[in-house]
């Protein structure tokens, strides 16, 4: 397999997201988002551990964005904090943040690297989250508001722009189960948040439009493949519940489907929060879809999993012993699996794959990080992505998670990530031989 299989247009590049990497945290005006909140809340981050400094790309961006260009990476995929630009969330722009974005976009022109932009990471503003965060209809304003600071001060440079980052998990995580930022829990937040999220991907994709007609437009969705743990009737009802919540919730209301009411009863609670013409405004016509697959998930019945009935067996109690350290089944089929599915739905954009890839023990012995599993998980998964291509799938890009090591969320700095190895106490980078790898991959010619 070489990389010219895949044709000299197809995308190859690396993601990341703002509040992983970028630290300085109360730098240069910058407010404190519902992750700033979360992250000092005891229990809530593994080892009570913060992204207060974590990679310090804020003060480091020049270097990291050369370190790319020597690794041959051409695409570079990341987010923009809220709060950078928007301290208080609306009102004022702080002209600090703003050019910190400038520099870094600059920067990654001046090395030929192409800037793709996620607006929202996850990382919302508390003051904003004080007022009902997601929950709260005013966000579409909110949003709105960061959004117009951002295409005026970027889209002269930035011509590809994604809404939001895997929408299923930070509302699901952030306001049904509390494990994520702001910590929230029930449907009484999760489902004015899914609505008031999926009503944001149409609203901002029409005014990036607007305001940038040359701009190619996305947002990216989860999906995991789910495969009932047996043939028996309930475990098959409890996946086609558990797949409307997981991988249908919000990309078949972009695509004119309406929400997946019929599969989950407690899902037509929604409707108290759709008004008049929002049903008409939820469809947008995206010019690409992002998608994000990692592994796929076995689905059982059970009567502790509220609402859906249905939770997933963990791929230890299924006798699987090929796991990454997140505990996820190292299955690559999984992402074909999704880039079909996705590719099923009628009128859908090109795909990019922009993230896939997988936390493993990285150890650093004499200046190295001889990460064989890593390379292998990346070169079986671009496989499947060549399969899927060759079988029509049209699939125009794929995107590594991530470039550097990073605060990963709620798991804090235990998973490693990167193609690039960091020293958290140093800030020393040390390049993965799976970076090595995808730097060769990338030359290929």
């Amino acid at each position: 397999m070489h990389r010219t299989a895949f044709g000299d247009e197809f995308v190859w590049g690396v993601s990341t997201a703002a509040y992983q990497i970028e630290g300085a945290h109360e730098a240069d005006g910058k407010g404190k988002s519902i992750w700033d909140e979360f992250s000092r809340k005891s229990g809530k981050i593994r080892d009570q551990e913060h992204a207060d400094i974590t990679c310090d790309f804020y003060n480091k961006y020049v270097d990291d964005i050369q370190l790319m260009k020597t690794m041959n990476i051409s695409h570079y995929r990341f987010s923009i904090s809220w709060t950078r630009i928007l301290p208080d969330g609306v009102g004022q722009v702080n002209p600090l943040g703003v050019q910190f974005y400038n520099n870094v976009i600059n920067e990654c022109l001046k090395q030929g690297i192409t800037p793709w932009v996620t607006l929202y990471h996850w990382d919302l503003p508390q003051v904003l989250e004080d007022r009902g965060g997601w929950t709260n209809r005013e966000v579409l304003g909110w949003f709105e508001e960061f959004a117009t600071v951002c295409l005026n001060n970027f889209g002269d440079r930035i011509k590809h722009w994604m809404v939001l980052n895997e929408p299923v998990v930070f509302t699901g995580a952030g306001y049904f189960f509390g494990k994520h930022a702001p910590g929230k829990w029930g449907l009484r937040h999760f489902l004015p948040a899914v609505h008031h999220v999926t009503l944001s991907m149409g609203r901002i994709g029409r005014l990036i439009r607007k305001m940038c007609p040359e701009a190619v437009i996305g947002t990216t969705f989860s999906h995991s493949p789910l495969e009932p743990i047996s043939l028996k009737k309930r475990h098959i009802k409890a996946l086609r519940r558990a797949d409307a919540i997981v991988n249908r919730l919000f990309i078949e209301p972009i695509l004119g489907l309406g929400y997946p009411l019929d599969a989950v009863r407690s899902l037509k609670a929604i409707k108290k929060y759709i008004l008049p013409g929002d049903e008409e405004a939820m469809p947008f016509d995206f010019d690409f879809i992002g998608l994000q697959t990692y592994t796929r998930e076995f689905i059982q019945f059970s009567l502790l999993m509220p609402y859906i009935w249905a939770n997933i067996v963990e791929p230890k109690k299924r006798g699987v012993t090929k796991t990454t350290l997140m505990n996820w089944e190292i299955y690559p089929p999984a992402l074909f699996d999704a880039l079909r599915r996705l590719s099923s739905y009628p009128k859908i954009p090109p795909i990019y794959v922009t993230e896939n890839g997988a936390a493993f023990e990285d150890i650093l012995e004499d200046g190295k990080v001889n990460d064989v599993e890593r390379r292998t998980y990346l070169q079986d998964h671009i496989a499947q992505v060549l399969k899927a291509k060759q079988l029509g799938v049209n699939v125009k890009g794929y995107f590594v998670w991530t470039f550097t090591d990073n605060f990963e969320w709620a798991e804090g700095y235990h998973p490693r990530f990167g193609l690039v190895y960091i020293d958290f106490k140093t800030q020393q980078r040390i390049v993965k031989e799976s970076g090595k790898w995808y730097a060769e991959w990338l030359a290929d010619s």
